[in-house]
C-alpha cells in the first residue's frame, strides 16, 4: 500500500463524548516506517494506519472506559521499530458539570500522564510508563515532549503542565523506570548538538481569583546526553535581547526545534534562537513575530519542524480561550482571547527570511510530512479554561492534505485586523513581507499619533532592527511596505488609540 492510499483513510472527526475543556484536536501526528500515528484530543483514541488498515486504542491499559483526554502538546518520538507517544488521560473520565451555574468541571482524580509503546513489527501497544497524582483538584505533569537520548537509549520527558512532579525526567525504554532529571519544569524542547535542551517555566501559581496559570518562561535548560548533568540560561529582560529593542508580554511556551546549530523556542510574540550552551559565542535573542498584544494569537500546542533544511512552524488563532469569566480579570482575559486577529498561519522560516507560507482557520494542531505531501492537523475551537469544561468535544477535527512544493513555493494573502486596545502603546507585530508584492498597513485611527516602524530579518546571528517614523493623523491611513522588501516589520504607536483599528493587508 502507498503512502496515497493510507493518506485515503484519513477522515474528519465532528464533536464527541469526550469530557475536557472546549476542544483538543489531532496531536502527535508521525509517519514512520509505513505507519501514520495520531491521538485524537479529547477523544483520548490513538490511530494507527498502515497497510493492513486503521488500529484504534481508547487508553484502556491506563483506567476504565470512558476515557478523555490523550496528548495537546504532540509528544512523540520514534526509535529504531517503535513509536513511543505521550500526553495525559482520564481513565475514566469523571464530569462534575452543573447546568444551573454553567460552571463545568472535570474531577483530576483519575487524571494520569503517560508514555506508550506501539512496536511496528508485532502491531502491538504497550503502556510504558502512567502516574496520577490521585486527587480531585490537582495532577501529575503532564507529558508535553518526548526525545531519545541515544547515548544512553533512554527518552528524556518534558513536564511543566500539572501542579505536582514538573521538570525533565528519564524513562528507561525497557523497564519503564522514570528519574527526575531536573526539577524544573518544561513543556518542550529539541537536541543542541549532544545536549537536550528544554525551556524552563515559572512553576504554575494561583493567581488572587484562584486561577491557575503559568506565568512566562525564564530561560533555557539544557541536559547533556552523555552525564545528565543540566546547565541552566537565564534569560532575565526580554527587552534586552529583542532586535526592536522592546519587552513582550507573557511569553509563554510554544514549540521548540533544531537547526543551524541553534536552538529555537517559539514563545508567544515571537522566538528565541540562538546558542544556549555557549552565550559568549552567541546569545539567545528575540525575535518578535505575530505579536498583537494580549490577543491569543501564537504558536500554542502545536508543532515546529525541520522541512527542506529549514523550519515550519504554525502559528494559531485560537489555541486558547476563557468563555465564562467569573470576575473583573477573567472578563478581560475573554475578550482578548476570543478576538480573532488573523488566521492560522503556517511560517517557513530559511534565514534570512521568513515566509508564510499557508493560511488557515482557528487551529493548526499538528502536521507531518508524508511522501510529497504534508498532512495537516486542524481544528475549529479552542482549549478552554477555568469552569469551561464541557461533557463533549465540541471542535470540528480534520485533516488539510498539500502538495509540499506548492506550498513551501507561495504566499496566500492574508490580513490581520487589530483593535487598537490590543497593543496599547506597546511594540507589536513582527510580520513577515517575502512572498508578498502589494503589502500595505491601514490605520483607522482615532486621533493624531506618531508611528514607529522596525525592520529586520531572520539573519543568524540575529541583528538589531532599523526605526523609521510616521506622523499618523486621526482617520485613514495607508502606508505602502512594499519598499521593506523581504524584511520583516513590527510597530509601535507613540500613545495608545483605544480606538483604532490596524490592519495588515499582504496581497499577492
Amino acid at each position: 500500500m502507498g503512502t496515497s492510499e493510507i493518506l485515503g483513510m484519513l477522515h474528519d472527526h465532528p464533536p464527541s463524548y469526550a469530557p475536557e475543556w472546549g476542544s483538543g484536536g489531532i496531536f502527535g501526528l508521525k509517519y514512520y516506517r509505513g505507519v501514520l500515528y495520531y491521538t485524537l484530543a479529547f477523544d483520548a483514541v490513538s490511530y494507527f494506519i498502515t497497510d493492513s488498515g486503521v488500529e484504534r486504542y481508547r487508553f484502556e491499559q491506563v483506567g476504565p472506559l470512558p476515557t478523555s483526554g490523550g496528548d495537546t502538546y504532540n509528544a512523540v518520538e520514534a526509535v529504531d521499530d517503535v513509536i513511543y507517544f505521550g500526553g495525559w488521560v482520564h481513565a475514566p473520565a469523571v464530569y462534575e458539570g452543573s447546568e444551573s451555574s454553567l460552571r463545568g468541571t472535570i474531577s483530576f482524580t483519575n487524571k494520569y500522564s503517560h508514555v506508550h509503546l506501539y512496536d511496528i513489527g508485532d502491531r502491538r501497544i504497550s503502556l510504558l510508563w502512567k502516574e496520577g497524582a490521585g486527587r480531585r483538584d490537582e495532577w501529575a505533569g503532564e507529558v508535553s515532549e518526548i526525545i531519545y537520548n541515544p547515548v544512553q537509549d533512554e527518552l528524556l520527558i518534558a513536564r511543566g503542565d500539572g501542579t505536582i512532579n514538573l521538570g525533565v525526567y528519564s524513562i528507561d525504554r525497557r523497564t519503564g523506570e522514570a528519574r527526575r532529571v531536573s526539577e524544573r519544569p518544561a513543556l518542550k524542547g529539541a537536541l543542541v548538538y549532544e545536549y537536550a535542551c528544554f525551556d524552563v517555566l515559572e512553576r504554575q501559581i494561583k493567581d488572587v481569583h484562584g486561577v491557575l496559570f503559568t506565568k512566562a518562561v525564564t530561560g533555557v535548560q539544557c541536559v547533556n546526553l552523555t552525564n545528565e548533568k543540566v546547565t541552566y540560561t537565564q534569560l532575565g529582560d526580554i527587552s534586552r535581547r529583542s532586535v526592536d529593542g522592546a519587552p513582550v508580554s507573557w511569553p509563554q511556551t510554544g514549540p521548540a526545534a533544531s537547526a543551524y546549530g541553534r536552538f529555537f523556542l517559539f514563545v508567544k510574540g515571537g522566538v528565541l534562537v540562538g546558542n544556549p550552551l555557549d552565550e559568549a559565542a552567541e546569545p539567545m535573542r528575540f525575535i518578535r513575530l505575530f505579536d498583537f498584544g494580549d490577543s491569543g494569537y501564537f504558536s500554542r500546542r502545536t508543532v515546529a519542524k525541520p522541512i527542506g533544511g529549514g523550519v515550519l512552524v504554525a502559528f494559531n488563532a485560537y489555541s486558547e480561550s476563557l468563555v465564562r469569566p467569573t470576575n473583573q480579570f477573567e472578563e478581560m482575559v475573554a475578550r482578548a482571547t476570543n478576538t480573532i486577529v488573523g488566521p492560522s498561519v503556517l511560517l517557513y522560516v530559511t534565514p534570512p527570511t521568513a515566509r508564510i507560507v499557508g493560511a488557515f482557520g482557528a487551529r493548526v494542531t499538528s502536521f507531518e510530512s508524508v511522501g510529497d505531501r504534508l498532512v495537516i492537523g486542524a481544528n475549529t475551537m479552542s482549549n478552554t479554561s477555568r469552569y469551561n469544561a464541557l461533557p463533549l468535544d465540541i471542535g470540528y477535527r480534520g485533516f488539510i492534505i498539500e502538495d509540499m512544493s506548492q506550498l513551501l513555493g507561495s504566499s496566500p494573502s492574508v490580513r490581520f485586523s487589530v483593535p487598537g486596545a490590543l497593543v496599547r502603546d506597546k511594540v507589536f507585530g513582527g510580520i513577515p513581507l517575502s512572498g508578498y508584492r502589494s503589502p500595505r498597513l491601514v490605520i483607522r485611527a482615532g486621533r493624531g499619533n506618531r508611528l514607529h516602524v522596525y525592520e529586520y530579518d531572520f539573519s543568524l546571528p540575529a541583528q538589531e532592527a532599523y526605526e523609521e517614523t510616521y506622523d499618523i493623523s486621526g482617520g485613514k491611513n495607508v502606508i505602502d511596505l512594499s519598499g521593506f522588501g523581504n524584511s520583516i516589520l513590527s510597530f509601535k504607536l507613540d500613545e495608545a488609540d483605544l480606538r483604532a483599528r490596524i490592519i495588515v493587508d499582504l496581497l499577492q
